[in-house]
Order: C-alpha cells, then sequence, then structure tokens
C-alpha cells in the first residue's frame, strides 16, 4: 500500500456523521441541510437537451484532449468572461471531469518528490483536496491561516524563506471556500513575483467564480490578473467547472488553462490516468460555456438568497456578505462543533463546523468557532432556518 494513504485525515462530512451519531434531530421540523456545497438550483433545460440529443456519443472512445469544439468553447469563455486574449485551444486549454479530480491530479504532476521536502502551500481553511493531493504526492502542506483579521486574506509575505525554497505549488482558491474572499490585483501581483523568485506552480480554483453578486463587478480571476499586469501565463493553471455554474455537480465537467508547457505535461499525465470526458458530457458542455442566461439567472437566486438571510443572521452571528461563493462564514461565541450539534438536535438544521475545514497551523485552527453554512436550499428553506438559528441564538 501507498504509505501516504495513512496520512489522510477523514473527510469533514465523515467527522459531521461522527458527531451527530446517536442524536435525533427534533422530528416536529422539516430537515434543511447548509452543510454540503451542492447545487440545488434546476439544471437548465438546454444541457440536458444536449445531453440527449448528442446519445451516439456513447459509441465512441473519448480522447483526453477532448473535443475542438469544446477546447474552443472554453477558450472563447474565458476571453468574453475576463476580457484578455482567448487562450489558445489547442495547447492552453484541458477539459477535466470536474476540477476535484483535476486539482488532485495536478499535485502528482507538479511536485517532484525526489527533491528534499517539497512543499505544497494552502489556505486554511481549505478544500480538503488540496491536503490529500501534497501527501499522496509525496509533499508536506505548508498552511497559510486566513483569518478575518486580515480580511481572510493568504498572507504570502509572511512565509518564511526557508519553506519558499522548498515549494513547488501554491493553491489558491478565488473566490475563497468557506469565506468567499476574492483575491486582490496586488495580491496576486504579490504571488507572481514569487512563483517568479522560487519557480513554484500556481494552482488558482476558480470554481465559485460565476457566483457573484453584482453583475458589474465579476471576480478577478488569475489569467486575467496576469493579463493586466502584463505578464505571460508561466507557472500558472487555472482551475474552472461548470458545477456551480451551471447548476450540473453531477455532469462532472471543467478545464484547466494556463501554461502551455504545464498543460502539454498534464495531458501526458491524463492519457495514462485515463480521464477523459465522455463524449456526451463534452456535447452539453458546449451548450453551457456557450450561454450566459441561465448564468444570470443562477446567481440572481443566489442574490436573493443572500440579501434575505444576511442580515437576519448579522443580529446573532458575527457574518457578512461574501464577495463571491455561496457560503456563509459565520462566527459564533460558542464552540462550532456544539452549534452544530444544537441546531441539528433542537431546530433539524445541518452546518459544517469550521474546525473540521482547517488544521491546527502556527498555534491555531482558524476555523475554530466558525460555521460554514451553504445556501444551496431553497429561499424559503434558507429563510426558514435563518429563522430558527436566531430562535436558538
Amino acid at each position: 500500500m501507498n504509505p501516504h494513504l495513512t496520512q489522510l485525515q477523514p473527510y469533514p462530512f465523515q467527522r459531521l456523521r461522527d458527531l451527530f451519531a446517536g442524536i435525533t434531530p427534533n422530528p416536529d421540523l422539516q430537515p434543511i441541510n447548509l452543510s454540503i456545497g451542492e447545487p440545488k438550483h434546476a439544471t437548465p433545460q438546454l444541457i440536458k437537451d444536449a445531453l440527449v440529443d448528442n446519445l451516439a456519443g456513447l459509441a465512441t472512445y473519448p480522447t483526453t484532449i477532448g473535443l475542438p469544439a469544446l477546447r474552443e468553447a472554453i477558450s472563447a469563455w474565458i476571453a468574453r468572461r475576463y476580457n484578455i486574449a482567448a487562450p489558445n485551444p489547442e495547447k492552453a486549454i484541458l477539459p477535466v471531469n470536474g476540477s476535484r479530480e483535476a486539482l488532485f491530479a495536478f499535485a502528482q504532476v507538479i511536485v517532484d518528490s525526489n527533491k528534499s521536502k517539497p512543499i505544497v502551500i494552502s489556505p486554511n481553511p481549505f478544500y480538503q483536496i488540496y491536503e490529500g493531493a501534497a501527501f499522496l504526492a509525496g509533499a508536506e502542506p505548508y498552511f497559510l491561516n486566513t483569518l478575518p483579521e486580515t480580511q481572510h486574506a493568504m498572507d504570502f509575505e509572511s512565509v518564511p524563506m526557508e519553506i519558499l525554497n522548498r515549494t513547488q505549488l501554491v493553491f489558491v482558491c478565488s473566490p475563497g471556500n468557506p469565506s468567499g474572499k476574492v483575491m486582490s490585483l496586488t495580491q496576486w501581483k504579490t504571488l507572481f513575483e514569487l512563483s517568479d523568485k522560487y519557480n513554484f506552480v500556481i494552482a488558482a480554483d476558480e470554481c465559485y467564480s460565476e457566483i457573484y453578486f453584482d453583475e458589474k463587478t465579476p471576480p478577478l480571476g488569475a489569467l486575467q490578473a496576469a493579463s493586466l499586469l502584463a505578464r505571460s501565463h508561466a507557472n500558472l493553471i487555472v482551475f474552472g467547472s461548470l458545477s456551480k455554474r451551471s447548476n450540473v455537480p453531477g455532469m462532472r465537467s471543467g478545464f484547466v488553462a494556463g501554461d502551455e508547457k504545464i498543460i502539454e505535461k498534464f495531458t501526458l499525465y491524463r492519457t495514462y490516468h485515463g480521464c477523459a470526458m465522455s463524449p456526451i458530457v463534452q456535447a452539453a458542455s458546449i451548450a453551457a460555456w456557450n450561454d450566459e442566461a441561465h448564468v444570470i439567472e443562477n446567481r440572481r437566486l443566489y442574490a436573493e438568497k443572500f440579501n434575505a438571510v444576511t442580515p437576519m443572521l448579522s443580529k446573532v452571528l458575527e457574518v457578512e456578505m461574501p464577495d463571491a461563493a455561496f457560503y456563509l462564514w459565520a462566527r459564533s461565541k460558542e464552540s462550532d462543533t456544539a452549534l452544530a450539534v444544537k441546531l441539528y438536535r433542537d431546530f433539524n438544521i445541518t452546518v459544517l463546523p469550521g474546525s473540521y475545514l482547517a488544521r491546527e497551523a502556527h498555534g491555531e485552527n482558524p476555523g475554530k468557532n466558525f460555521i460554514r453554512m451553504a445556501l444551496v436550499a431553497s429561499l424559503d428553506e434558507c429563510v426558514e432556518a435563518s429563522n430558527r438559528i436566531k430562535t436558538l441564538l
């Protein structure tokens, strides 16, 4: 067995199940689940139609690089969304089966475990795949705590030189999970300069980029930041996804884009890994990337929920509107696990304790006394959950 498997910790939702073991939620109240970030809005009909219309794709093996039409659709979408030159669809774009598998596989390609004590830098709290990918690639995670006192930003300048000298990969998530924080151009400039100096690769997880609340100010993206700073995409790879943007978490469709030399090596790895996207899913993905109307409506639904719920909860929890994404990252005066148990037992509401999304680092767990609430349920359910929480607190 791979010895690194022993380093993997139980996933947050397994820990949540263990926390609730033996507890019976209040049967007089309908359950409301705010714990998992699984989109619940209706899948657009145009995507369903594209799936059905392309069932003939079952008869052919897919290629790792995907259909030219899909790569071209993704490239054109990137150009429209970020107002930048379209990446080369032949060399700078690669379809993937959702950002999760791609993020994990990417670390296996980038990390050279023959070098002494390789480091992968991650935000803390973080998407758990970052840590698992680092461990199984033979690297050591180094966590940068993202705290309210620093507006939940990663303080790259605080990383010791000894760590930077060993760093091979830096994961960033913007908009962030769980805080919803969007990196500024100044923060990107700092990170790019460190990448240039220490020659590490940046993996920019942008799976929440299309859930924001002001149509006039979409979140800044990594490729956009590079363009604004008049630099190339060297050592930069962006991860995009349809799951949240288009309400298709079960379709498993996304892309990587950026440094053409890295894309070439990642393509080689994935050819052997055997993770080509189904032709049917590729056809539906083309339809999704070429349409913005359903995405605008999706944002409207999320904005409606955030505008209704955030003022209610801010009266009893330390919480504010995020820059983007669909989470509320709320601080409580009591233990996050104790609050999660109370909400589940007394009010049949499931939230995720923030400490489960983080690790003890630099003397603290930055998720302690926070809860993450995913506003993926209906507006009525989100409002009902907020009213119940107000009653408890």
